[in-house]
């Protein structure tokens, strides 16, 4: 793995390339995305694909990449626009693509922007609240988490996420009955450490739910756009929102092992089906992978 360090004008983006550029198999290079996850966590699964040049890589303001625009917001159009350049940097022609949670989101934007980066998109559980018919119910569920975060910290805040990315169904009156989660329960830290920076659990990345995929420029892409969900996360809000999303491309959604981290190891998060997820990775990807 080599890591390299492109400078834009507002951010210097740092990327990592697994296997040479360009690639000996003469497949294009297979990119992962993950939102607010950086590259650390596509570690197993880019080690999966040894037959592929993999590149991995830190969102702007995450990890090693830092911002230079003075902003502290994530938006899924900033986002694709570095992704862009990423791939521009690359030299290596149209890509595959994966891409988890918001970092699927970043996709999506940066597939309807330029269509010409991508072969063939796999787009994982984007958590899009735009897109569910309880948009609003679900905003509010993510306005509590926001609230309890800023109240107690980020242990209750990440109880309030843990409660609102378990439940199955809409967000509905029985949701927002029950009692703030003690963080306890969840082996998190009950004492607050004081900050409020939190991409997942703070504002910071609401454009990123609140993006509306443009449905007619990707309709209109030559990417094959898929769009999958765990099969273990049936009625949760981002399997709800990866379903949706789906019918609004005009396809099912395509089912994958494990659940919304489906292809950690559990190093960097609950572990999931590594090794079966690359698999039907390899699999969607087809031709292309």
């Amino acid at each position: 793995m080599t890591a390299y360090t492109l400078r834009t004008a507002d951010a210097d983006l740092v990327y990592d390339v697994h296997g040479p550029l360009p690639a000996d198999s003469g497949r294009p290079p297979l990119v992962m995305v993950g939102q607010p996850m950086d590259a650390g966590g596509f570690a197993t699964l880019a080690s999966l694909f040894p037959e592929r040049t993999v590149i991995t890589y830190d969102p702007r303001g995450i990890g090693r990449s830092v911002r230079k625009d003075g902003r502290t917001d994530h938006v899924p159009e900033l986002q694709a626009r570095d992704v862009h350049a990423v791939v521009e940097a690359l030299g290596a022609g149209p890509v595959d693509m994966f891409a988890s949670s918001g970092g699927a989101v970043t996709a999506l934007a940066l597939v309807a922007a330029h269509p010409e980066d991508v072969i063939t998109l796999v787009a994982h559980e984007p958590p899009l609240m735009s897109v569910l018919p309880d948009a609003r119910a679900a905003e509010r569920a993510r306005a509590a988490m926001r609230d309890a975060y800023r109240a107690k910290g980020w242990g209750a805040g990440m109880a309030a996420f843990i409660m609102m990315t378990s439940w199955r169904g809409e967000f509905t009156d029985d949701y927002f009955a029950q009692d703030a989660p003690d963080p306890r329960a969840f082996g998190l830290p009950a004492e607050d450490d004081g900050r409020r920076d939190d991409p997942l659990l703070s504002e910071r990345s609401w454009a990123v739910s609140d993006h509306r995929p443009d449905a007619d420029a990707l309709a209109a892409a030559p990417t094959r756009v898929v769009i999958a969900v765990g099969e273990e996360s049936s009625g949760t809000f981002t399997a709800r929102a990866s379903v949706c999303t789906a019918e609004l491309l005009g396809q099912e959604a395509t089912v994958f092992p494990s659940h919304h981290g489906g292809f950690l190891d559990g190093g960097s998060g609950h572990a999931g089906r590594p090794e079966d997820f690359a698999r039907r990775l390899r699999g969607v990807l087809g031709t292309s992978g």
